[in-house]
């Protein structure tokens, strides 16, 4: 290059950290260009870099180790400091890339990238300094940077790694629910879940580490298809589940009516049973929906409440009407008691025949007291033909024989019947009292004519 030749200034790349040309660091007039400062370099820094460089007639040399390189033309009253300057200011590009080297603000391309704009800046800058020391200084980032570079790689290998692993945790989730038995699916719970796992991959895909796009695409395949089938079933599920519900409803809906048609009858027993067979029906007729289950319920309970009540009513009125024939007919069974123990087996059958027919004429009585008191009568007319099949079989040793255990067993029943006697007096149940005292009286009257006939 001639002296008297001018160079041609040659823009940086984009990124790049060249120095500023010649051109860029003086004019074709003897004004000098302005150069960004880089910070305030002190007069013995600017003197330790332009003792590196040499204005021979109107040209500037660089020292570069043993070799010697023409930089461009010399201008203005200190020709080496635009050049001293931008060596400054292609060592603190080294700085600030090894800055951002310390803040892991850079991915392993950025510092591939950079490492090469700056290899390229050094390689014949034009600049006046200590070019091997700026050189050696690279050497000592660009292992640094290397290092950084593995790390970053290992990091994002490793974050690529859990993120597959989370969306692969998610898409199995996924799956689990859709397989489950049908059985065992709680439709609410698990469509949540189906709902909080998809925002758990939108969550992933938004701010977790990017994956590669065809393992994403085949996760996403198996996501929206387990998520697919297990809509399908949830579908199929409450569609049956309706058809079922109305199956219900529609038996208990005919149940429901029937028993409103029986609320008013006055066939009380027949009624009743039927009722009865309504109630069996609606056990087994299965559960439907609840809000119609339970409205469905309260008209049949209405329906059979009323029935049962008018029951009741008519019941107690009747018990009322009878009461009055409980006196006469008491009197007729004490009548028959006091016939026992049979002496005279003749007379009292003919007593025992009238107080039956006095028994019959007093009438009906209430349910609580016919039972107890037929028992009562029942007793002396089974003491009556005792004491005949006894006489008739007087002088047969088996029939005696048979006395006497039929003996040791009323024994016994009486010994039982006393003590149930005592215990009911302890818990103050009079009428439990009064019946076993009946049954006690009937009893002994039967072991008397019994050991009378064995004697």
């Amino acid at each position: 290059m001639s002296p008297d030749q001018p160079v041609k200034p040659q823009a940086p790349k984009p990124g790049s950290f060249a120095a500023p040309s010649p051109a860029a660091l003086a004019s074709k007039t003897s004004h000098p260009v302005k150069v960004p400062v880089v910070a305030d370099i002190s007069p013995a820094d600017l003197e330790a870099a332009q003792a590196f460089g040499v204005v021979e007639g109107d040209t500037v040399y660089v020292t570069d180790g043993d070799a010697r390189h023409e930089l461009g033309k010399a201008s203005g009253d200190h020709p080496l400091t635009p050049y001293a300057k931008a060596y400054y200011e292609l060592k603190a590009s080294l700085e600030r890339f090894h800055a951002r080297l310390s803040s892991a603000d850079l991915s392993p391309s950025a510092i591939d990238q950079n490492l090469a704009s700056l290899s390229k800046s050094l390689d014949k800058p034009e600049v006046v300094g200590d070019l091997e020391a700026l050189r050696t200084r690279l050497a000592e980032i660009t292992e640094e940077a290397q290092h950084v570079r593995e790390r970053l790689q290992a990091e994002r290998k490793a974050a690529k790694e859990a993120a597959v692993a989370a969306r692969e945790e998610i898409v199995t989730r996924v799956e689990a629910i859709a397989d489950k038995p049908e059985a065992q699916v709680h439709w609410k719970d698990d469509t949540a879940e189906l709902r909080a796992q998809l925002d758990a991959w939108k969550e992933a895909q938004r701010s977790g580490a990017r994956i590669p796009k065809d393992v994403e695409r085949a996760l996403w395949k198996r996501f929206t298809h387990a998520r697919s089938n297990f809509e399908k079933a949830r579908k199929h599920h409450f569609a049956q589940l309706d058809k079922d519900n109305a199956d219900v409803a529609n038996r208990k809906e005919t149940l429901v009516a029937k028993a409103e048609a029986l609320a008013e009858s006055t066939d009380w027993d027949g009624t009743a049973r039927q009722f009865k067979e309504l109630m069996g029906q609606w056990k087994t007729a299965g559960r439907g929906r609840r809000t119609v289950d339970d409205a469905l319920w309260k008209r049949f309970q209405t329906a059979q409440d009323a029935f049962f009540e008018a029951k009741r009513q008519v019941s107690e009125a009747e018990d009322a009407a009878l009461a009055g024939n409980v006196e006469a007919k008491e009197a007729a069974v004490k009548e028959a008691e006091a016939l026992l123990p049979i002496s005279d087996l003749d007379s009292a059958k003919t007593a025992l025949h009238a107080l039956q027919d006095k028994f019959e004429a007093a009438g009906s009585v209430p349910r609580a007291d016919a039972g107890r008191l037929i028992k009562r009568m029942t007793a002396v007319e089974k003491a009556v033909r005792d004491a005949q099949d006894a006489k008739w079989n007087s002088r047969n040793p088996e029939i005696e024989a048979r006395a006497s255990g039929a003996a040791a067993q009323l024994h016994a029943s009486i010994a039982d019947l006393e003590q149930q006697i005592a215990a009911a007096t302890k818990d103050k149940d009079s009428r439990t009292v009064k019946e076993l005292e009946e049954s006690l009286a009937a009893r002994k009257a039967w072991l008397a004519q019994i050991e009378g006939v064995a004697h």
